[in-house]
């Protein structure tokens, strides 16, 4: 119960940023259903969205394997790093199914934790999940009904909830804000320069991301904490 009522706030908030998800895909060309159903085995708003402008273009697996691998390879981190603070109880089968749900907000709220257990994490992770989906159903379905001037405005959700994790961080250091800035430059280029405006959308964002990633390594780099006996 504790962790179902954690996981209100963020299914609150899925549900209006997945409703720019369903209108995307519909205008895509995806059935309703269909967005629902990738909505309902992904659970990753950037790969989602990258995911299905690689998909209007069929044959192009190997650079959708780039996109998603680059869009999320922070769940990995995530997952580690939430396996520090797990009970002895969430081990084997737990971890494969549940590792499934994890998502920047809901490691956000289990980190917070001093020990996460299966029934607290499986509680958390209720909400999200449902609010996700209906989010899309909803967008899927009510696309087509609703004004432009309300579609217009909902479709900006989606990148409201990411300028929401950059920006706190981003006004309070300098090399987050640099690293920002660059990934941002880079995409204009991509999209404005010709030759470099003809590469698709979701590789893009990989080589943009891990260009300005490196980058910021190089210039900012993290020293390992030195080990004490």
């Amino acid at each position: 119960m504790r962790g179902l009522k954690g996981g209100i706030p963020i299914g609150l908030g899925y549900l209006s940023v997945s409703f720019t998800f369903g209108i995307m895909a519909v205008s895509y060309g995806f059935a309703w259903w269909q967005a629902v159903v990738i909505s309902m085995m992904t659970l990753t708003s950037a790969g989602q969205l990258a995911g299905i402008g690689v998909m209007v273009h069929p044959g192009q697996y190997m650079e959708m394997l780039i996109s998603q691998i680059t869009i999320n390879l922070r769940y990995s981190f995530m997952s580690v790093s939430l396996s520090q603070k797990t009970s002895p109880s969430f081990r084997g089968i737990k971890r494969w199914l549940l590792g499934f749900f994890m998502t920047d907000e809901i490691f956000a709220v289990a980190s917070a934790e001093d020990e996460v257990d299966t029934k607290f994490f499986l509680g958390l992770s209720v909400m999200p999940y449902i609010g996700w989906t209906l989010g899309t159903l909803f967008g899927s379905l009510l696309g087509s009904v609703l004004p432009d001037m309300v579609l217009n405005a909902l479709c900006l959700a989606i990148y409201g909830m990411f300028l929401a994790i950059i920006a706190p961080v981003a006004k309070t250091s300098k090399p987050v804000l640099l690293v920002v800035a660059v990934a941002a430059v880079l995409h204009c280029v991509f999209a404005f320069v010709p030759v470099l405006n003809q590469i698709s959308s979701g590789l893009t964002v990989s080589i943009c991301a891990v260009l300005a990633a490196v980058l910021g390594a190089i210039l900012f780099p993290v020293k390992d904490e030195e080990v004490t006996s």
